[in-house]
């Protein structure tokens, strides 16, 4: 990733008021991009949007919703993107066992949408569609699933990304071939960072929890996830888009960036390392009935390592360390922006 590829590109970003597109939209200004926005209003309150005045940083942001294709359209032919990042989603699984329709039609869609407003503006050249790592039909094998393994998904939510999945290769196919623009799909694991608030993912659990002095109730303490800080996928996003950008159509694929072999931890390991790290911090397991998820995910990530040179910078106990420091500083009242910047800037540093 290039930070001068960056500058000055017009970049049309859906979800940039979530966490993990906060921080891409974050990340993209800082390297003086050109960033428009479209998303709902911020899932949270706090979120990352607004602790970072993220909005006095963008070119643009629209408030809607990408089910509303003729918004959708407008906006993306008033900002004439050169690279678009889709990044909008309904992206809780226990969520999605409660609103099964709401969940498709986001994700379903408004990938449909994303993609058909993208293939009538003439400027754009690169697409990235962003899914997850839960896209593939899972047998609880030991090993890494590859980006060839059969999409699937138990639960209306992984279902919505396999189907997403689905629908970018469907429309490579049909339409960006022929068209001097490229578009991949990007999966990858069980992202943390600072400024996520949502609800059900343990990270934002566990600190809630413990701002308010209550004990943390953990589900499947034994259940494996490839955890990675945010910027892990967010760096392979950038990379596959510049990729895209210069006309490499073989990187016009599905793509894996999740973490090493040895990050793919249990969710027991990832709270006791937390509460070791922290004074005061009590949990237990829920031994009460739950919906079902995945014992085990893992991603291989070879593919992206040997293709299109991506590499991992921060392991597992360092994405907690900064997950951690960045909450203490929100606390202590910082320039959470600032925060983000030097987080970036220590990530782009680090050796890989």
């Amino acid at each position: 990733m290039k930070r001068e590829f960056w500058r000055g590109k017009r970049v049309f970003l859906t979800g940039h008021t979530g966490f993990k597109g906060g921080w891409l939209a974050l990340w993209l200004a800082d390297m003086k991009a050109e960033v428009h926005g479209y998303a709902l209003t911020p899932p949270t309150a706090p979120n990352l949007f607004t602790v970072t005045n993220l909005r006095s940083r963008l070119a643009g942001s629209t408030i809607a919703d990408v089910r509303d294709a003729d918004a959708l359209n407008r906006a993306m032919h008033t900002a004439q993107p050169e690279v678009v990042f889709h990044m909008a989603a309904q992206s809780l699984v226990r969520y999605s066992y409660v609103a099964p329709v709401e969940t498709y039609a986001i994700n379903v869609m408004g990938t449909v949408n994303v993609l058909e407003a993208a293939r009538q503006v003439a400027s754009v050249r690169a697409v990235v569609n962003v899914t997850t790592d839960k896209c593939y039909e899972n047998r609880e094998w030991p090993w890494p699933y590859r980006e060839n393994e059969a999409m699937g998904g138990f639960d209306p939510y992984s279902s919505s990304k396999a189907c997403s999945e689905l629908i970018t290769a469907a429309y490579r196919r049909s339409f960006f071939e022929t068209a001097d623009k490229h578009l991949a799909s990007a999966r990858a694991g069980n992202v943390i960072g600072g400024g996520d608030w949502a609800a059900d993912r343990l990270v934002p659990d566990f600190l809630r929890a413990l701002d308010s002095g209550h004990p943390l109730k953990v589900r499947s303490p034994l259940s494996t996830r490839p955890w990675q800080h945010v910027l892990e996928p967010l760096s392979g996003y950038m990379l596959l888009a510049e990729k895209l950008f210069r006309g490499e159509t073989r990187f016009a694929d599905a793509w894996n960036f999740g973490p090493c072999e040895a990050d793919a931890r249990s969710v027991q390991w990832i709270v006791e390392y937390l509460g070791g790290h922290v004074a005061d911090a009590v949990w237990h397991s829920d031994a009460s009935p739950q919906p079902h998820e995945a014992n085990t995910l893992r991603l291989d990530s070879s593919k992206a390592q040997a293709q299109l040179g991506w590499r991992r910078r921060w392991n597992l106990e360092t994405a907690l360390d900064m997950t951690l420091a960045w909450h203490v500083a929100w606390k202590q009242g910082a320039d959470m922006a600032e925060i983000c910047k030097q987080q970036i800037a220590n990530y782009e540093s680090a050796s890989s």
